[in-house]
């Protein structure tokens, strides 16, 4: 195990994975990490879809133009979802899980990646999140935030390192 202030170091954008599966194990580590995570109120009221089948991932990485390609070469994505009718926090509850699980892979020496739905679609004028729906059958009042990416990086990335900090964005009482 990785101490945190290294993990946080090594947790990093990977675009380009392997063929390799994930084990179960390894994705029930990384579902536990998204269930434990805070939430507003302990409300814990986001949902996760865990997708392997390929052709579904294919669908979902067409749902918006442009950023979210790099998911049709992962063996893994999940679907963070969250109902703006029963949490006002929904966004920020969805956005710790999704880390939390990212934080959890790279522990697991996984690569994941990001990719943004909420506010996302297609030139046409399709959302993100109407695709989505479409092609996993979403209850319609959740919403989509993002899908997650897991695989085994097929690259190399340095860890982040102290120097790239931007110590001056911190303020200390006042702006």
């Amino acid at each position: 195990m990785v101490d945190y202030k290294d993990l946080t170091g090594l947790r990093r954008s990977y675009r380009k994975f392997t063929d390799d599966g994930i084990g179960a194990e390894e994705v029930r580590l990384i579902l536990r990490a998204a269930l434990m995570s805070p939430t507003s109120m302990g409300r814990r009221s986001w949902q996760f879809i865990v997708v392997d089948d390929k052709m579904l991932i294919e669908k979902i990485a067409d749902a918006k133009d442009c950023g979210s390609q790099f998911l049709k070469s992962l063996p893994l994505a999940v679907v963070i979802l969250g109902n703006p009718l029963d949490n006002d926090c929904w966004i920020e509850d969805c956005s710790i899980a999704a880390y939390s699980m990212q934080l959890q892979a790279a522990d697991l020496g996984l690569g994941s990646c990001w990719a943004q739905m909420r506010g996302r679609g297609l030139s046409d004028g399709t959302s993100a999140d109407d695709v989505i729906h479409g092609v996993l059958g979403i209850p319609e009042d959740l919403k989509v935030l993002c899908v997650i990416g897991f695989g085994h990086p097929a690259e190399e990335k340095s860890a982040h390192d102290d120097d790239g900090l931007k110590w001056e964005n911190v303020h200390i009482n006042s702006f």
